[in-house]
C-alpha cells in the first residue's frame, strides 16, 4: 500500500453538520493580562524561567500572545526573574 500524500483525504469523514470550529475557551478569566499581575503570570511559567507553551496553558491565542508581552515587561522592570531558582 502506497503512503498517503500531503493533503489527501483524512482518514475521517466529515458531514455536512460536522464543521471544525475553533476553540473559544480560556483559563484565564479577564480580559486583558496585565503585567503588574504576579500572580496570574507565575501561573505560565516553568520552574525553569520559560513561558509554558500556549498547548500546555491552553489560552487562546490573543491570551498567549498578552501573556508573552506581559512576562517580557514584568522581566524588564525586575518584577519577575529572567532564570528559574535552582
Amino acid at each position: 500500500m502506497p503512503p498517503r500524500e500531503r493533503g489527501g483525504p483524512s482518514r475521517r469523514r466529515r458531514g455536512p453538520g460536522d464543521r471544525m470550529r475553533p476553540r473559544k475557551y480560556t483559563r484565564v478569566n479577564v480580559d486583558e493580562i496585565d503585567y503588574k499581575d504576579l500572580t496570574v503570570l507565575r501561573r505560565f511559567i516553568s520552574d525553569r524561567g520559560k513561558v509554558r507553551s500556549r498547548r500546555v496553558t491552553g489560552l487562546s491565542r490573543e491570551h498567549q500572545r498578552q501573556l508573552a508581552l506581559a512576562v517580557k515587561r514584568a522581566r524588564e522592570i525586575a518584577l519577575l526573574p529572567y532564570v528559574g531558582e535552582r
